[in-house]
């Protein structure tokens, strides 16, 4: 009974058409090696999701009331406003606008023009500040009770890492509010056919792949990748088999990891979206970013639980995204 409530099977990385169909009579489950040759990871199995468990159309995505833009006049302000436009009509929510600088005529027509040209509403919100830009955009986020908020990401190439600005930086850091930032916005956007989603298995962690589910539903995505890093370290201590009995849990062996994986992926009920598991094997976050590259990643989604002062709300594991970003970031607080 156990093993058909699983509802899951496991397929070669290469064996795209089998992964993304889910069709027919329900495959075994059977767990095969899926390292590509092209990509040199320790990658272990794929997870699809057969059974018809929750109907994506039943996904909730306007958990975000308010959504807002941090907005320049770069050379890419259009194209990062059209890239929120898109995601504020898949999240159906309100879009108000942030802006660092002086409040005058001039600027004003500026946005009067942009909106237009986006066909976003005349009257939308443009909050207005002073002061550094950082501080400033996050004090009209508490100010405005924003849920998530959005901006370029500045980033610029660093021996062939793209890197954080500083101002998306201190976004990702400080922020008591979902961040997404795009690093590069286009005009036209185009649809996010790849995602990788960065497992935690708390609550918080759930409820955000199941938010992901929804957001890539709606992009008909073509791949989600749930990954989940298991170091040296965590080796080590599992070899141990050590039982501390603080109530902690065992140290997981890699297979232990795999399946754990799996099961938090099977708890988020169904989706229409072809998702695939992979245990990394790597000792930095940096395995997790040329994961991504590897991949081509369109977006990588990080769960953040809002706990701790500021400037200290990034766990160790994943404090690397504000050091590079492999494609546009999506932390869901």
């Amino acid at each position: 009974m156990k093993s058909r409530n699983r509802a899951a099977h496991l397929a070669t990385f290469g064996n795209k058409r089998r992964a993304l169909s889910g069709r027919g009579s329900r495959p075994d489950y059977k767990r095969k090696s899926t390292v590509p040759q092209s990509v040199a990871l320790p990658v272990v199995a794929e997870v699809h999701v057969a059974r018809r468990l929750v109907s994506t159309r039943m996904m909730n995505l306007s958990t975000y009331k308010a959504i807002a833009v941090a907005s320049t006049f770069s050379p890419r302000f259009k194209q990062v406003l059209s890239e929120a436009k898109r995601i504020r009509d898949r999240f159906g929510s309100e879009l108000s606008l942030i802006y660092v600088g002086e409040r005058d005529e001039k600027t004003a027509q500026k946005f009067r023009d942009a909106l237009v040209q986006l066909q976003l509403p005349s009257d939308s919100t443009i909050h207005y500040r002073q002061g550094d830009p950082a501080e400033a955009i996050l004090n009209a986020l508490a100010d405005n009770d924003v849920d998530l908020v959005m901006a370029g990401a500045l980033e610029k190439e660093v021996i062939l890492r793209p890197v954080l600005g500083n101002v998306a930086r201190r976004l990702v850091r400080e922020a008591d509010c979902s961040v997404l930032l795009f690093t590069k916005p286009e005009y036209e956007p185009k649809p996010l056919r790849r995602m990788v989603f960065i497992a935690d298995y708390s609550e918080h962690g759930q409820q955000a792949l199941k938010k992901t589910l929804g957001l890539a539903a709606t992009e008909a995505c073509e791949r989600l990748y749930v990954i989940r890093i298991y170091t040296t370290f965590d080796e080590a201590r599992a070899s141990l088999r050590a039982d501390a009995g603080d109530g902690a849990p065992r140290p997981r062996t890699f297979e232990e990891e795999e399946a754990a994986l799996e099961e938090f992926i099977l708890a988020a009920g169904h989706t229409d979206v072809p998702i695939e598991a992979r245990c990394l094997r790597g000792n930095t976050g940096f395995a997790a970013s040329d994961f991504v590259q590897s991949v081509e990643a369109n977006l990588l989604v990080v769960p953040v639980q809002t706990s701790g002062p500021a400037g200290e709300r990034l766990p160790n594991h994943i404090a690397w995204i504000t050091d590079v970003i492999p494609c546009s970031l999506w932390v869901i607080r």
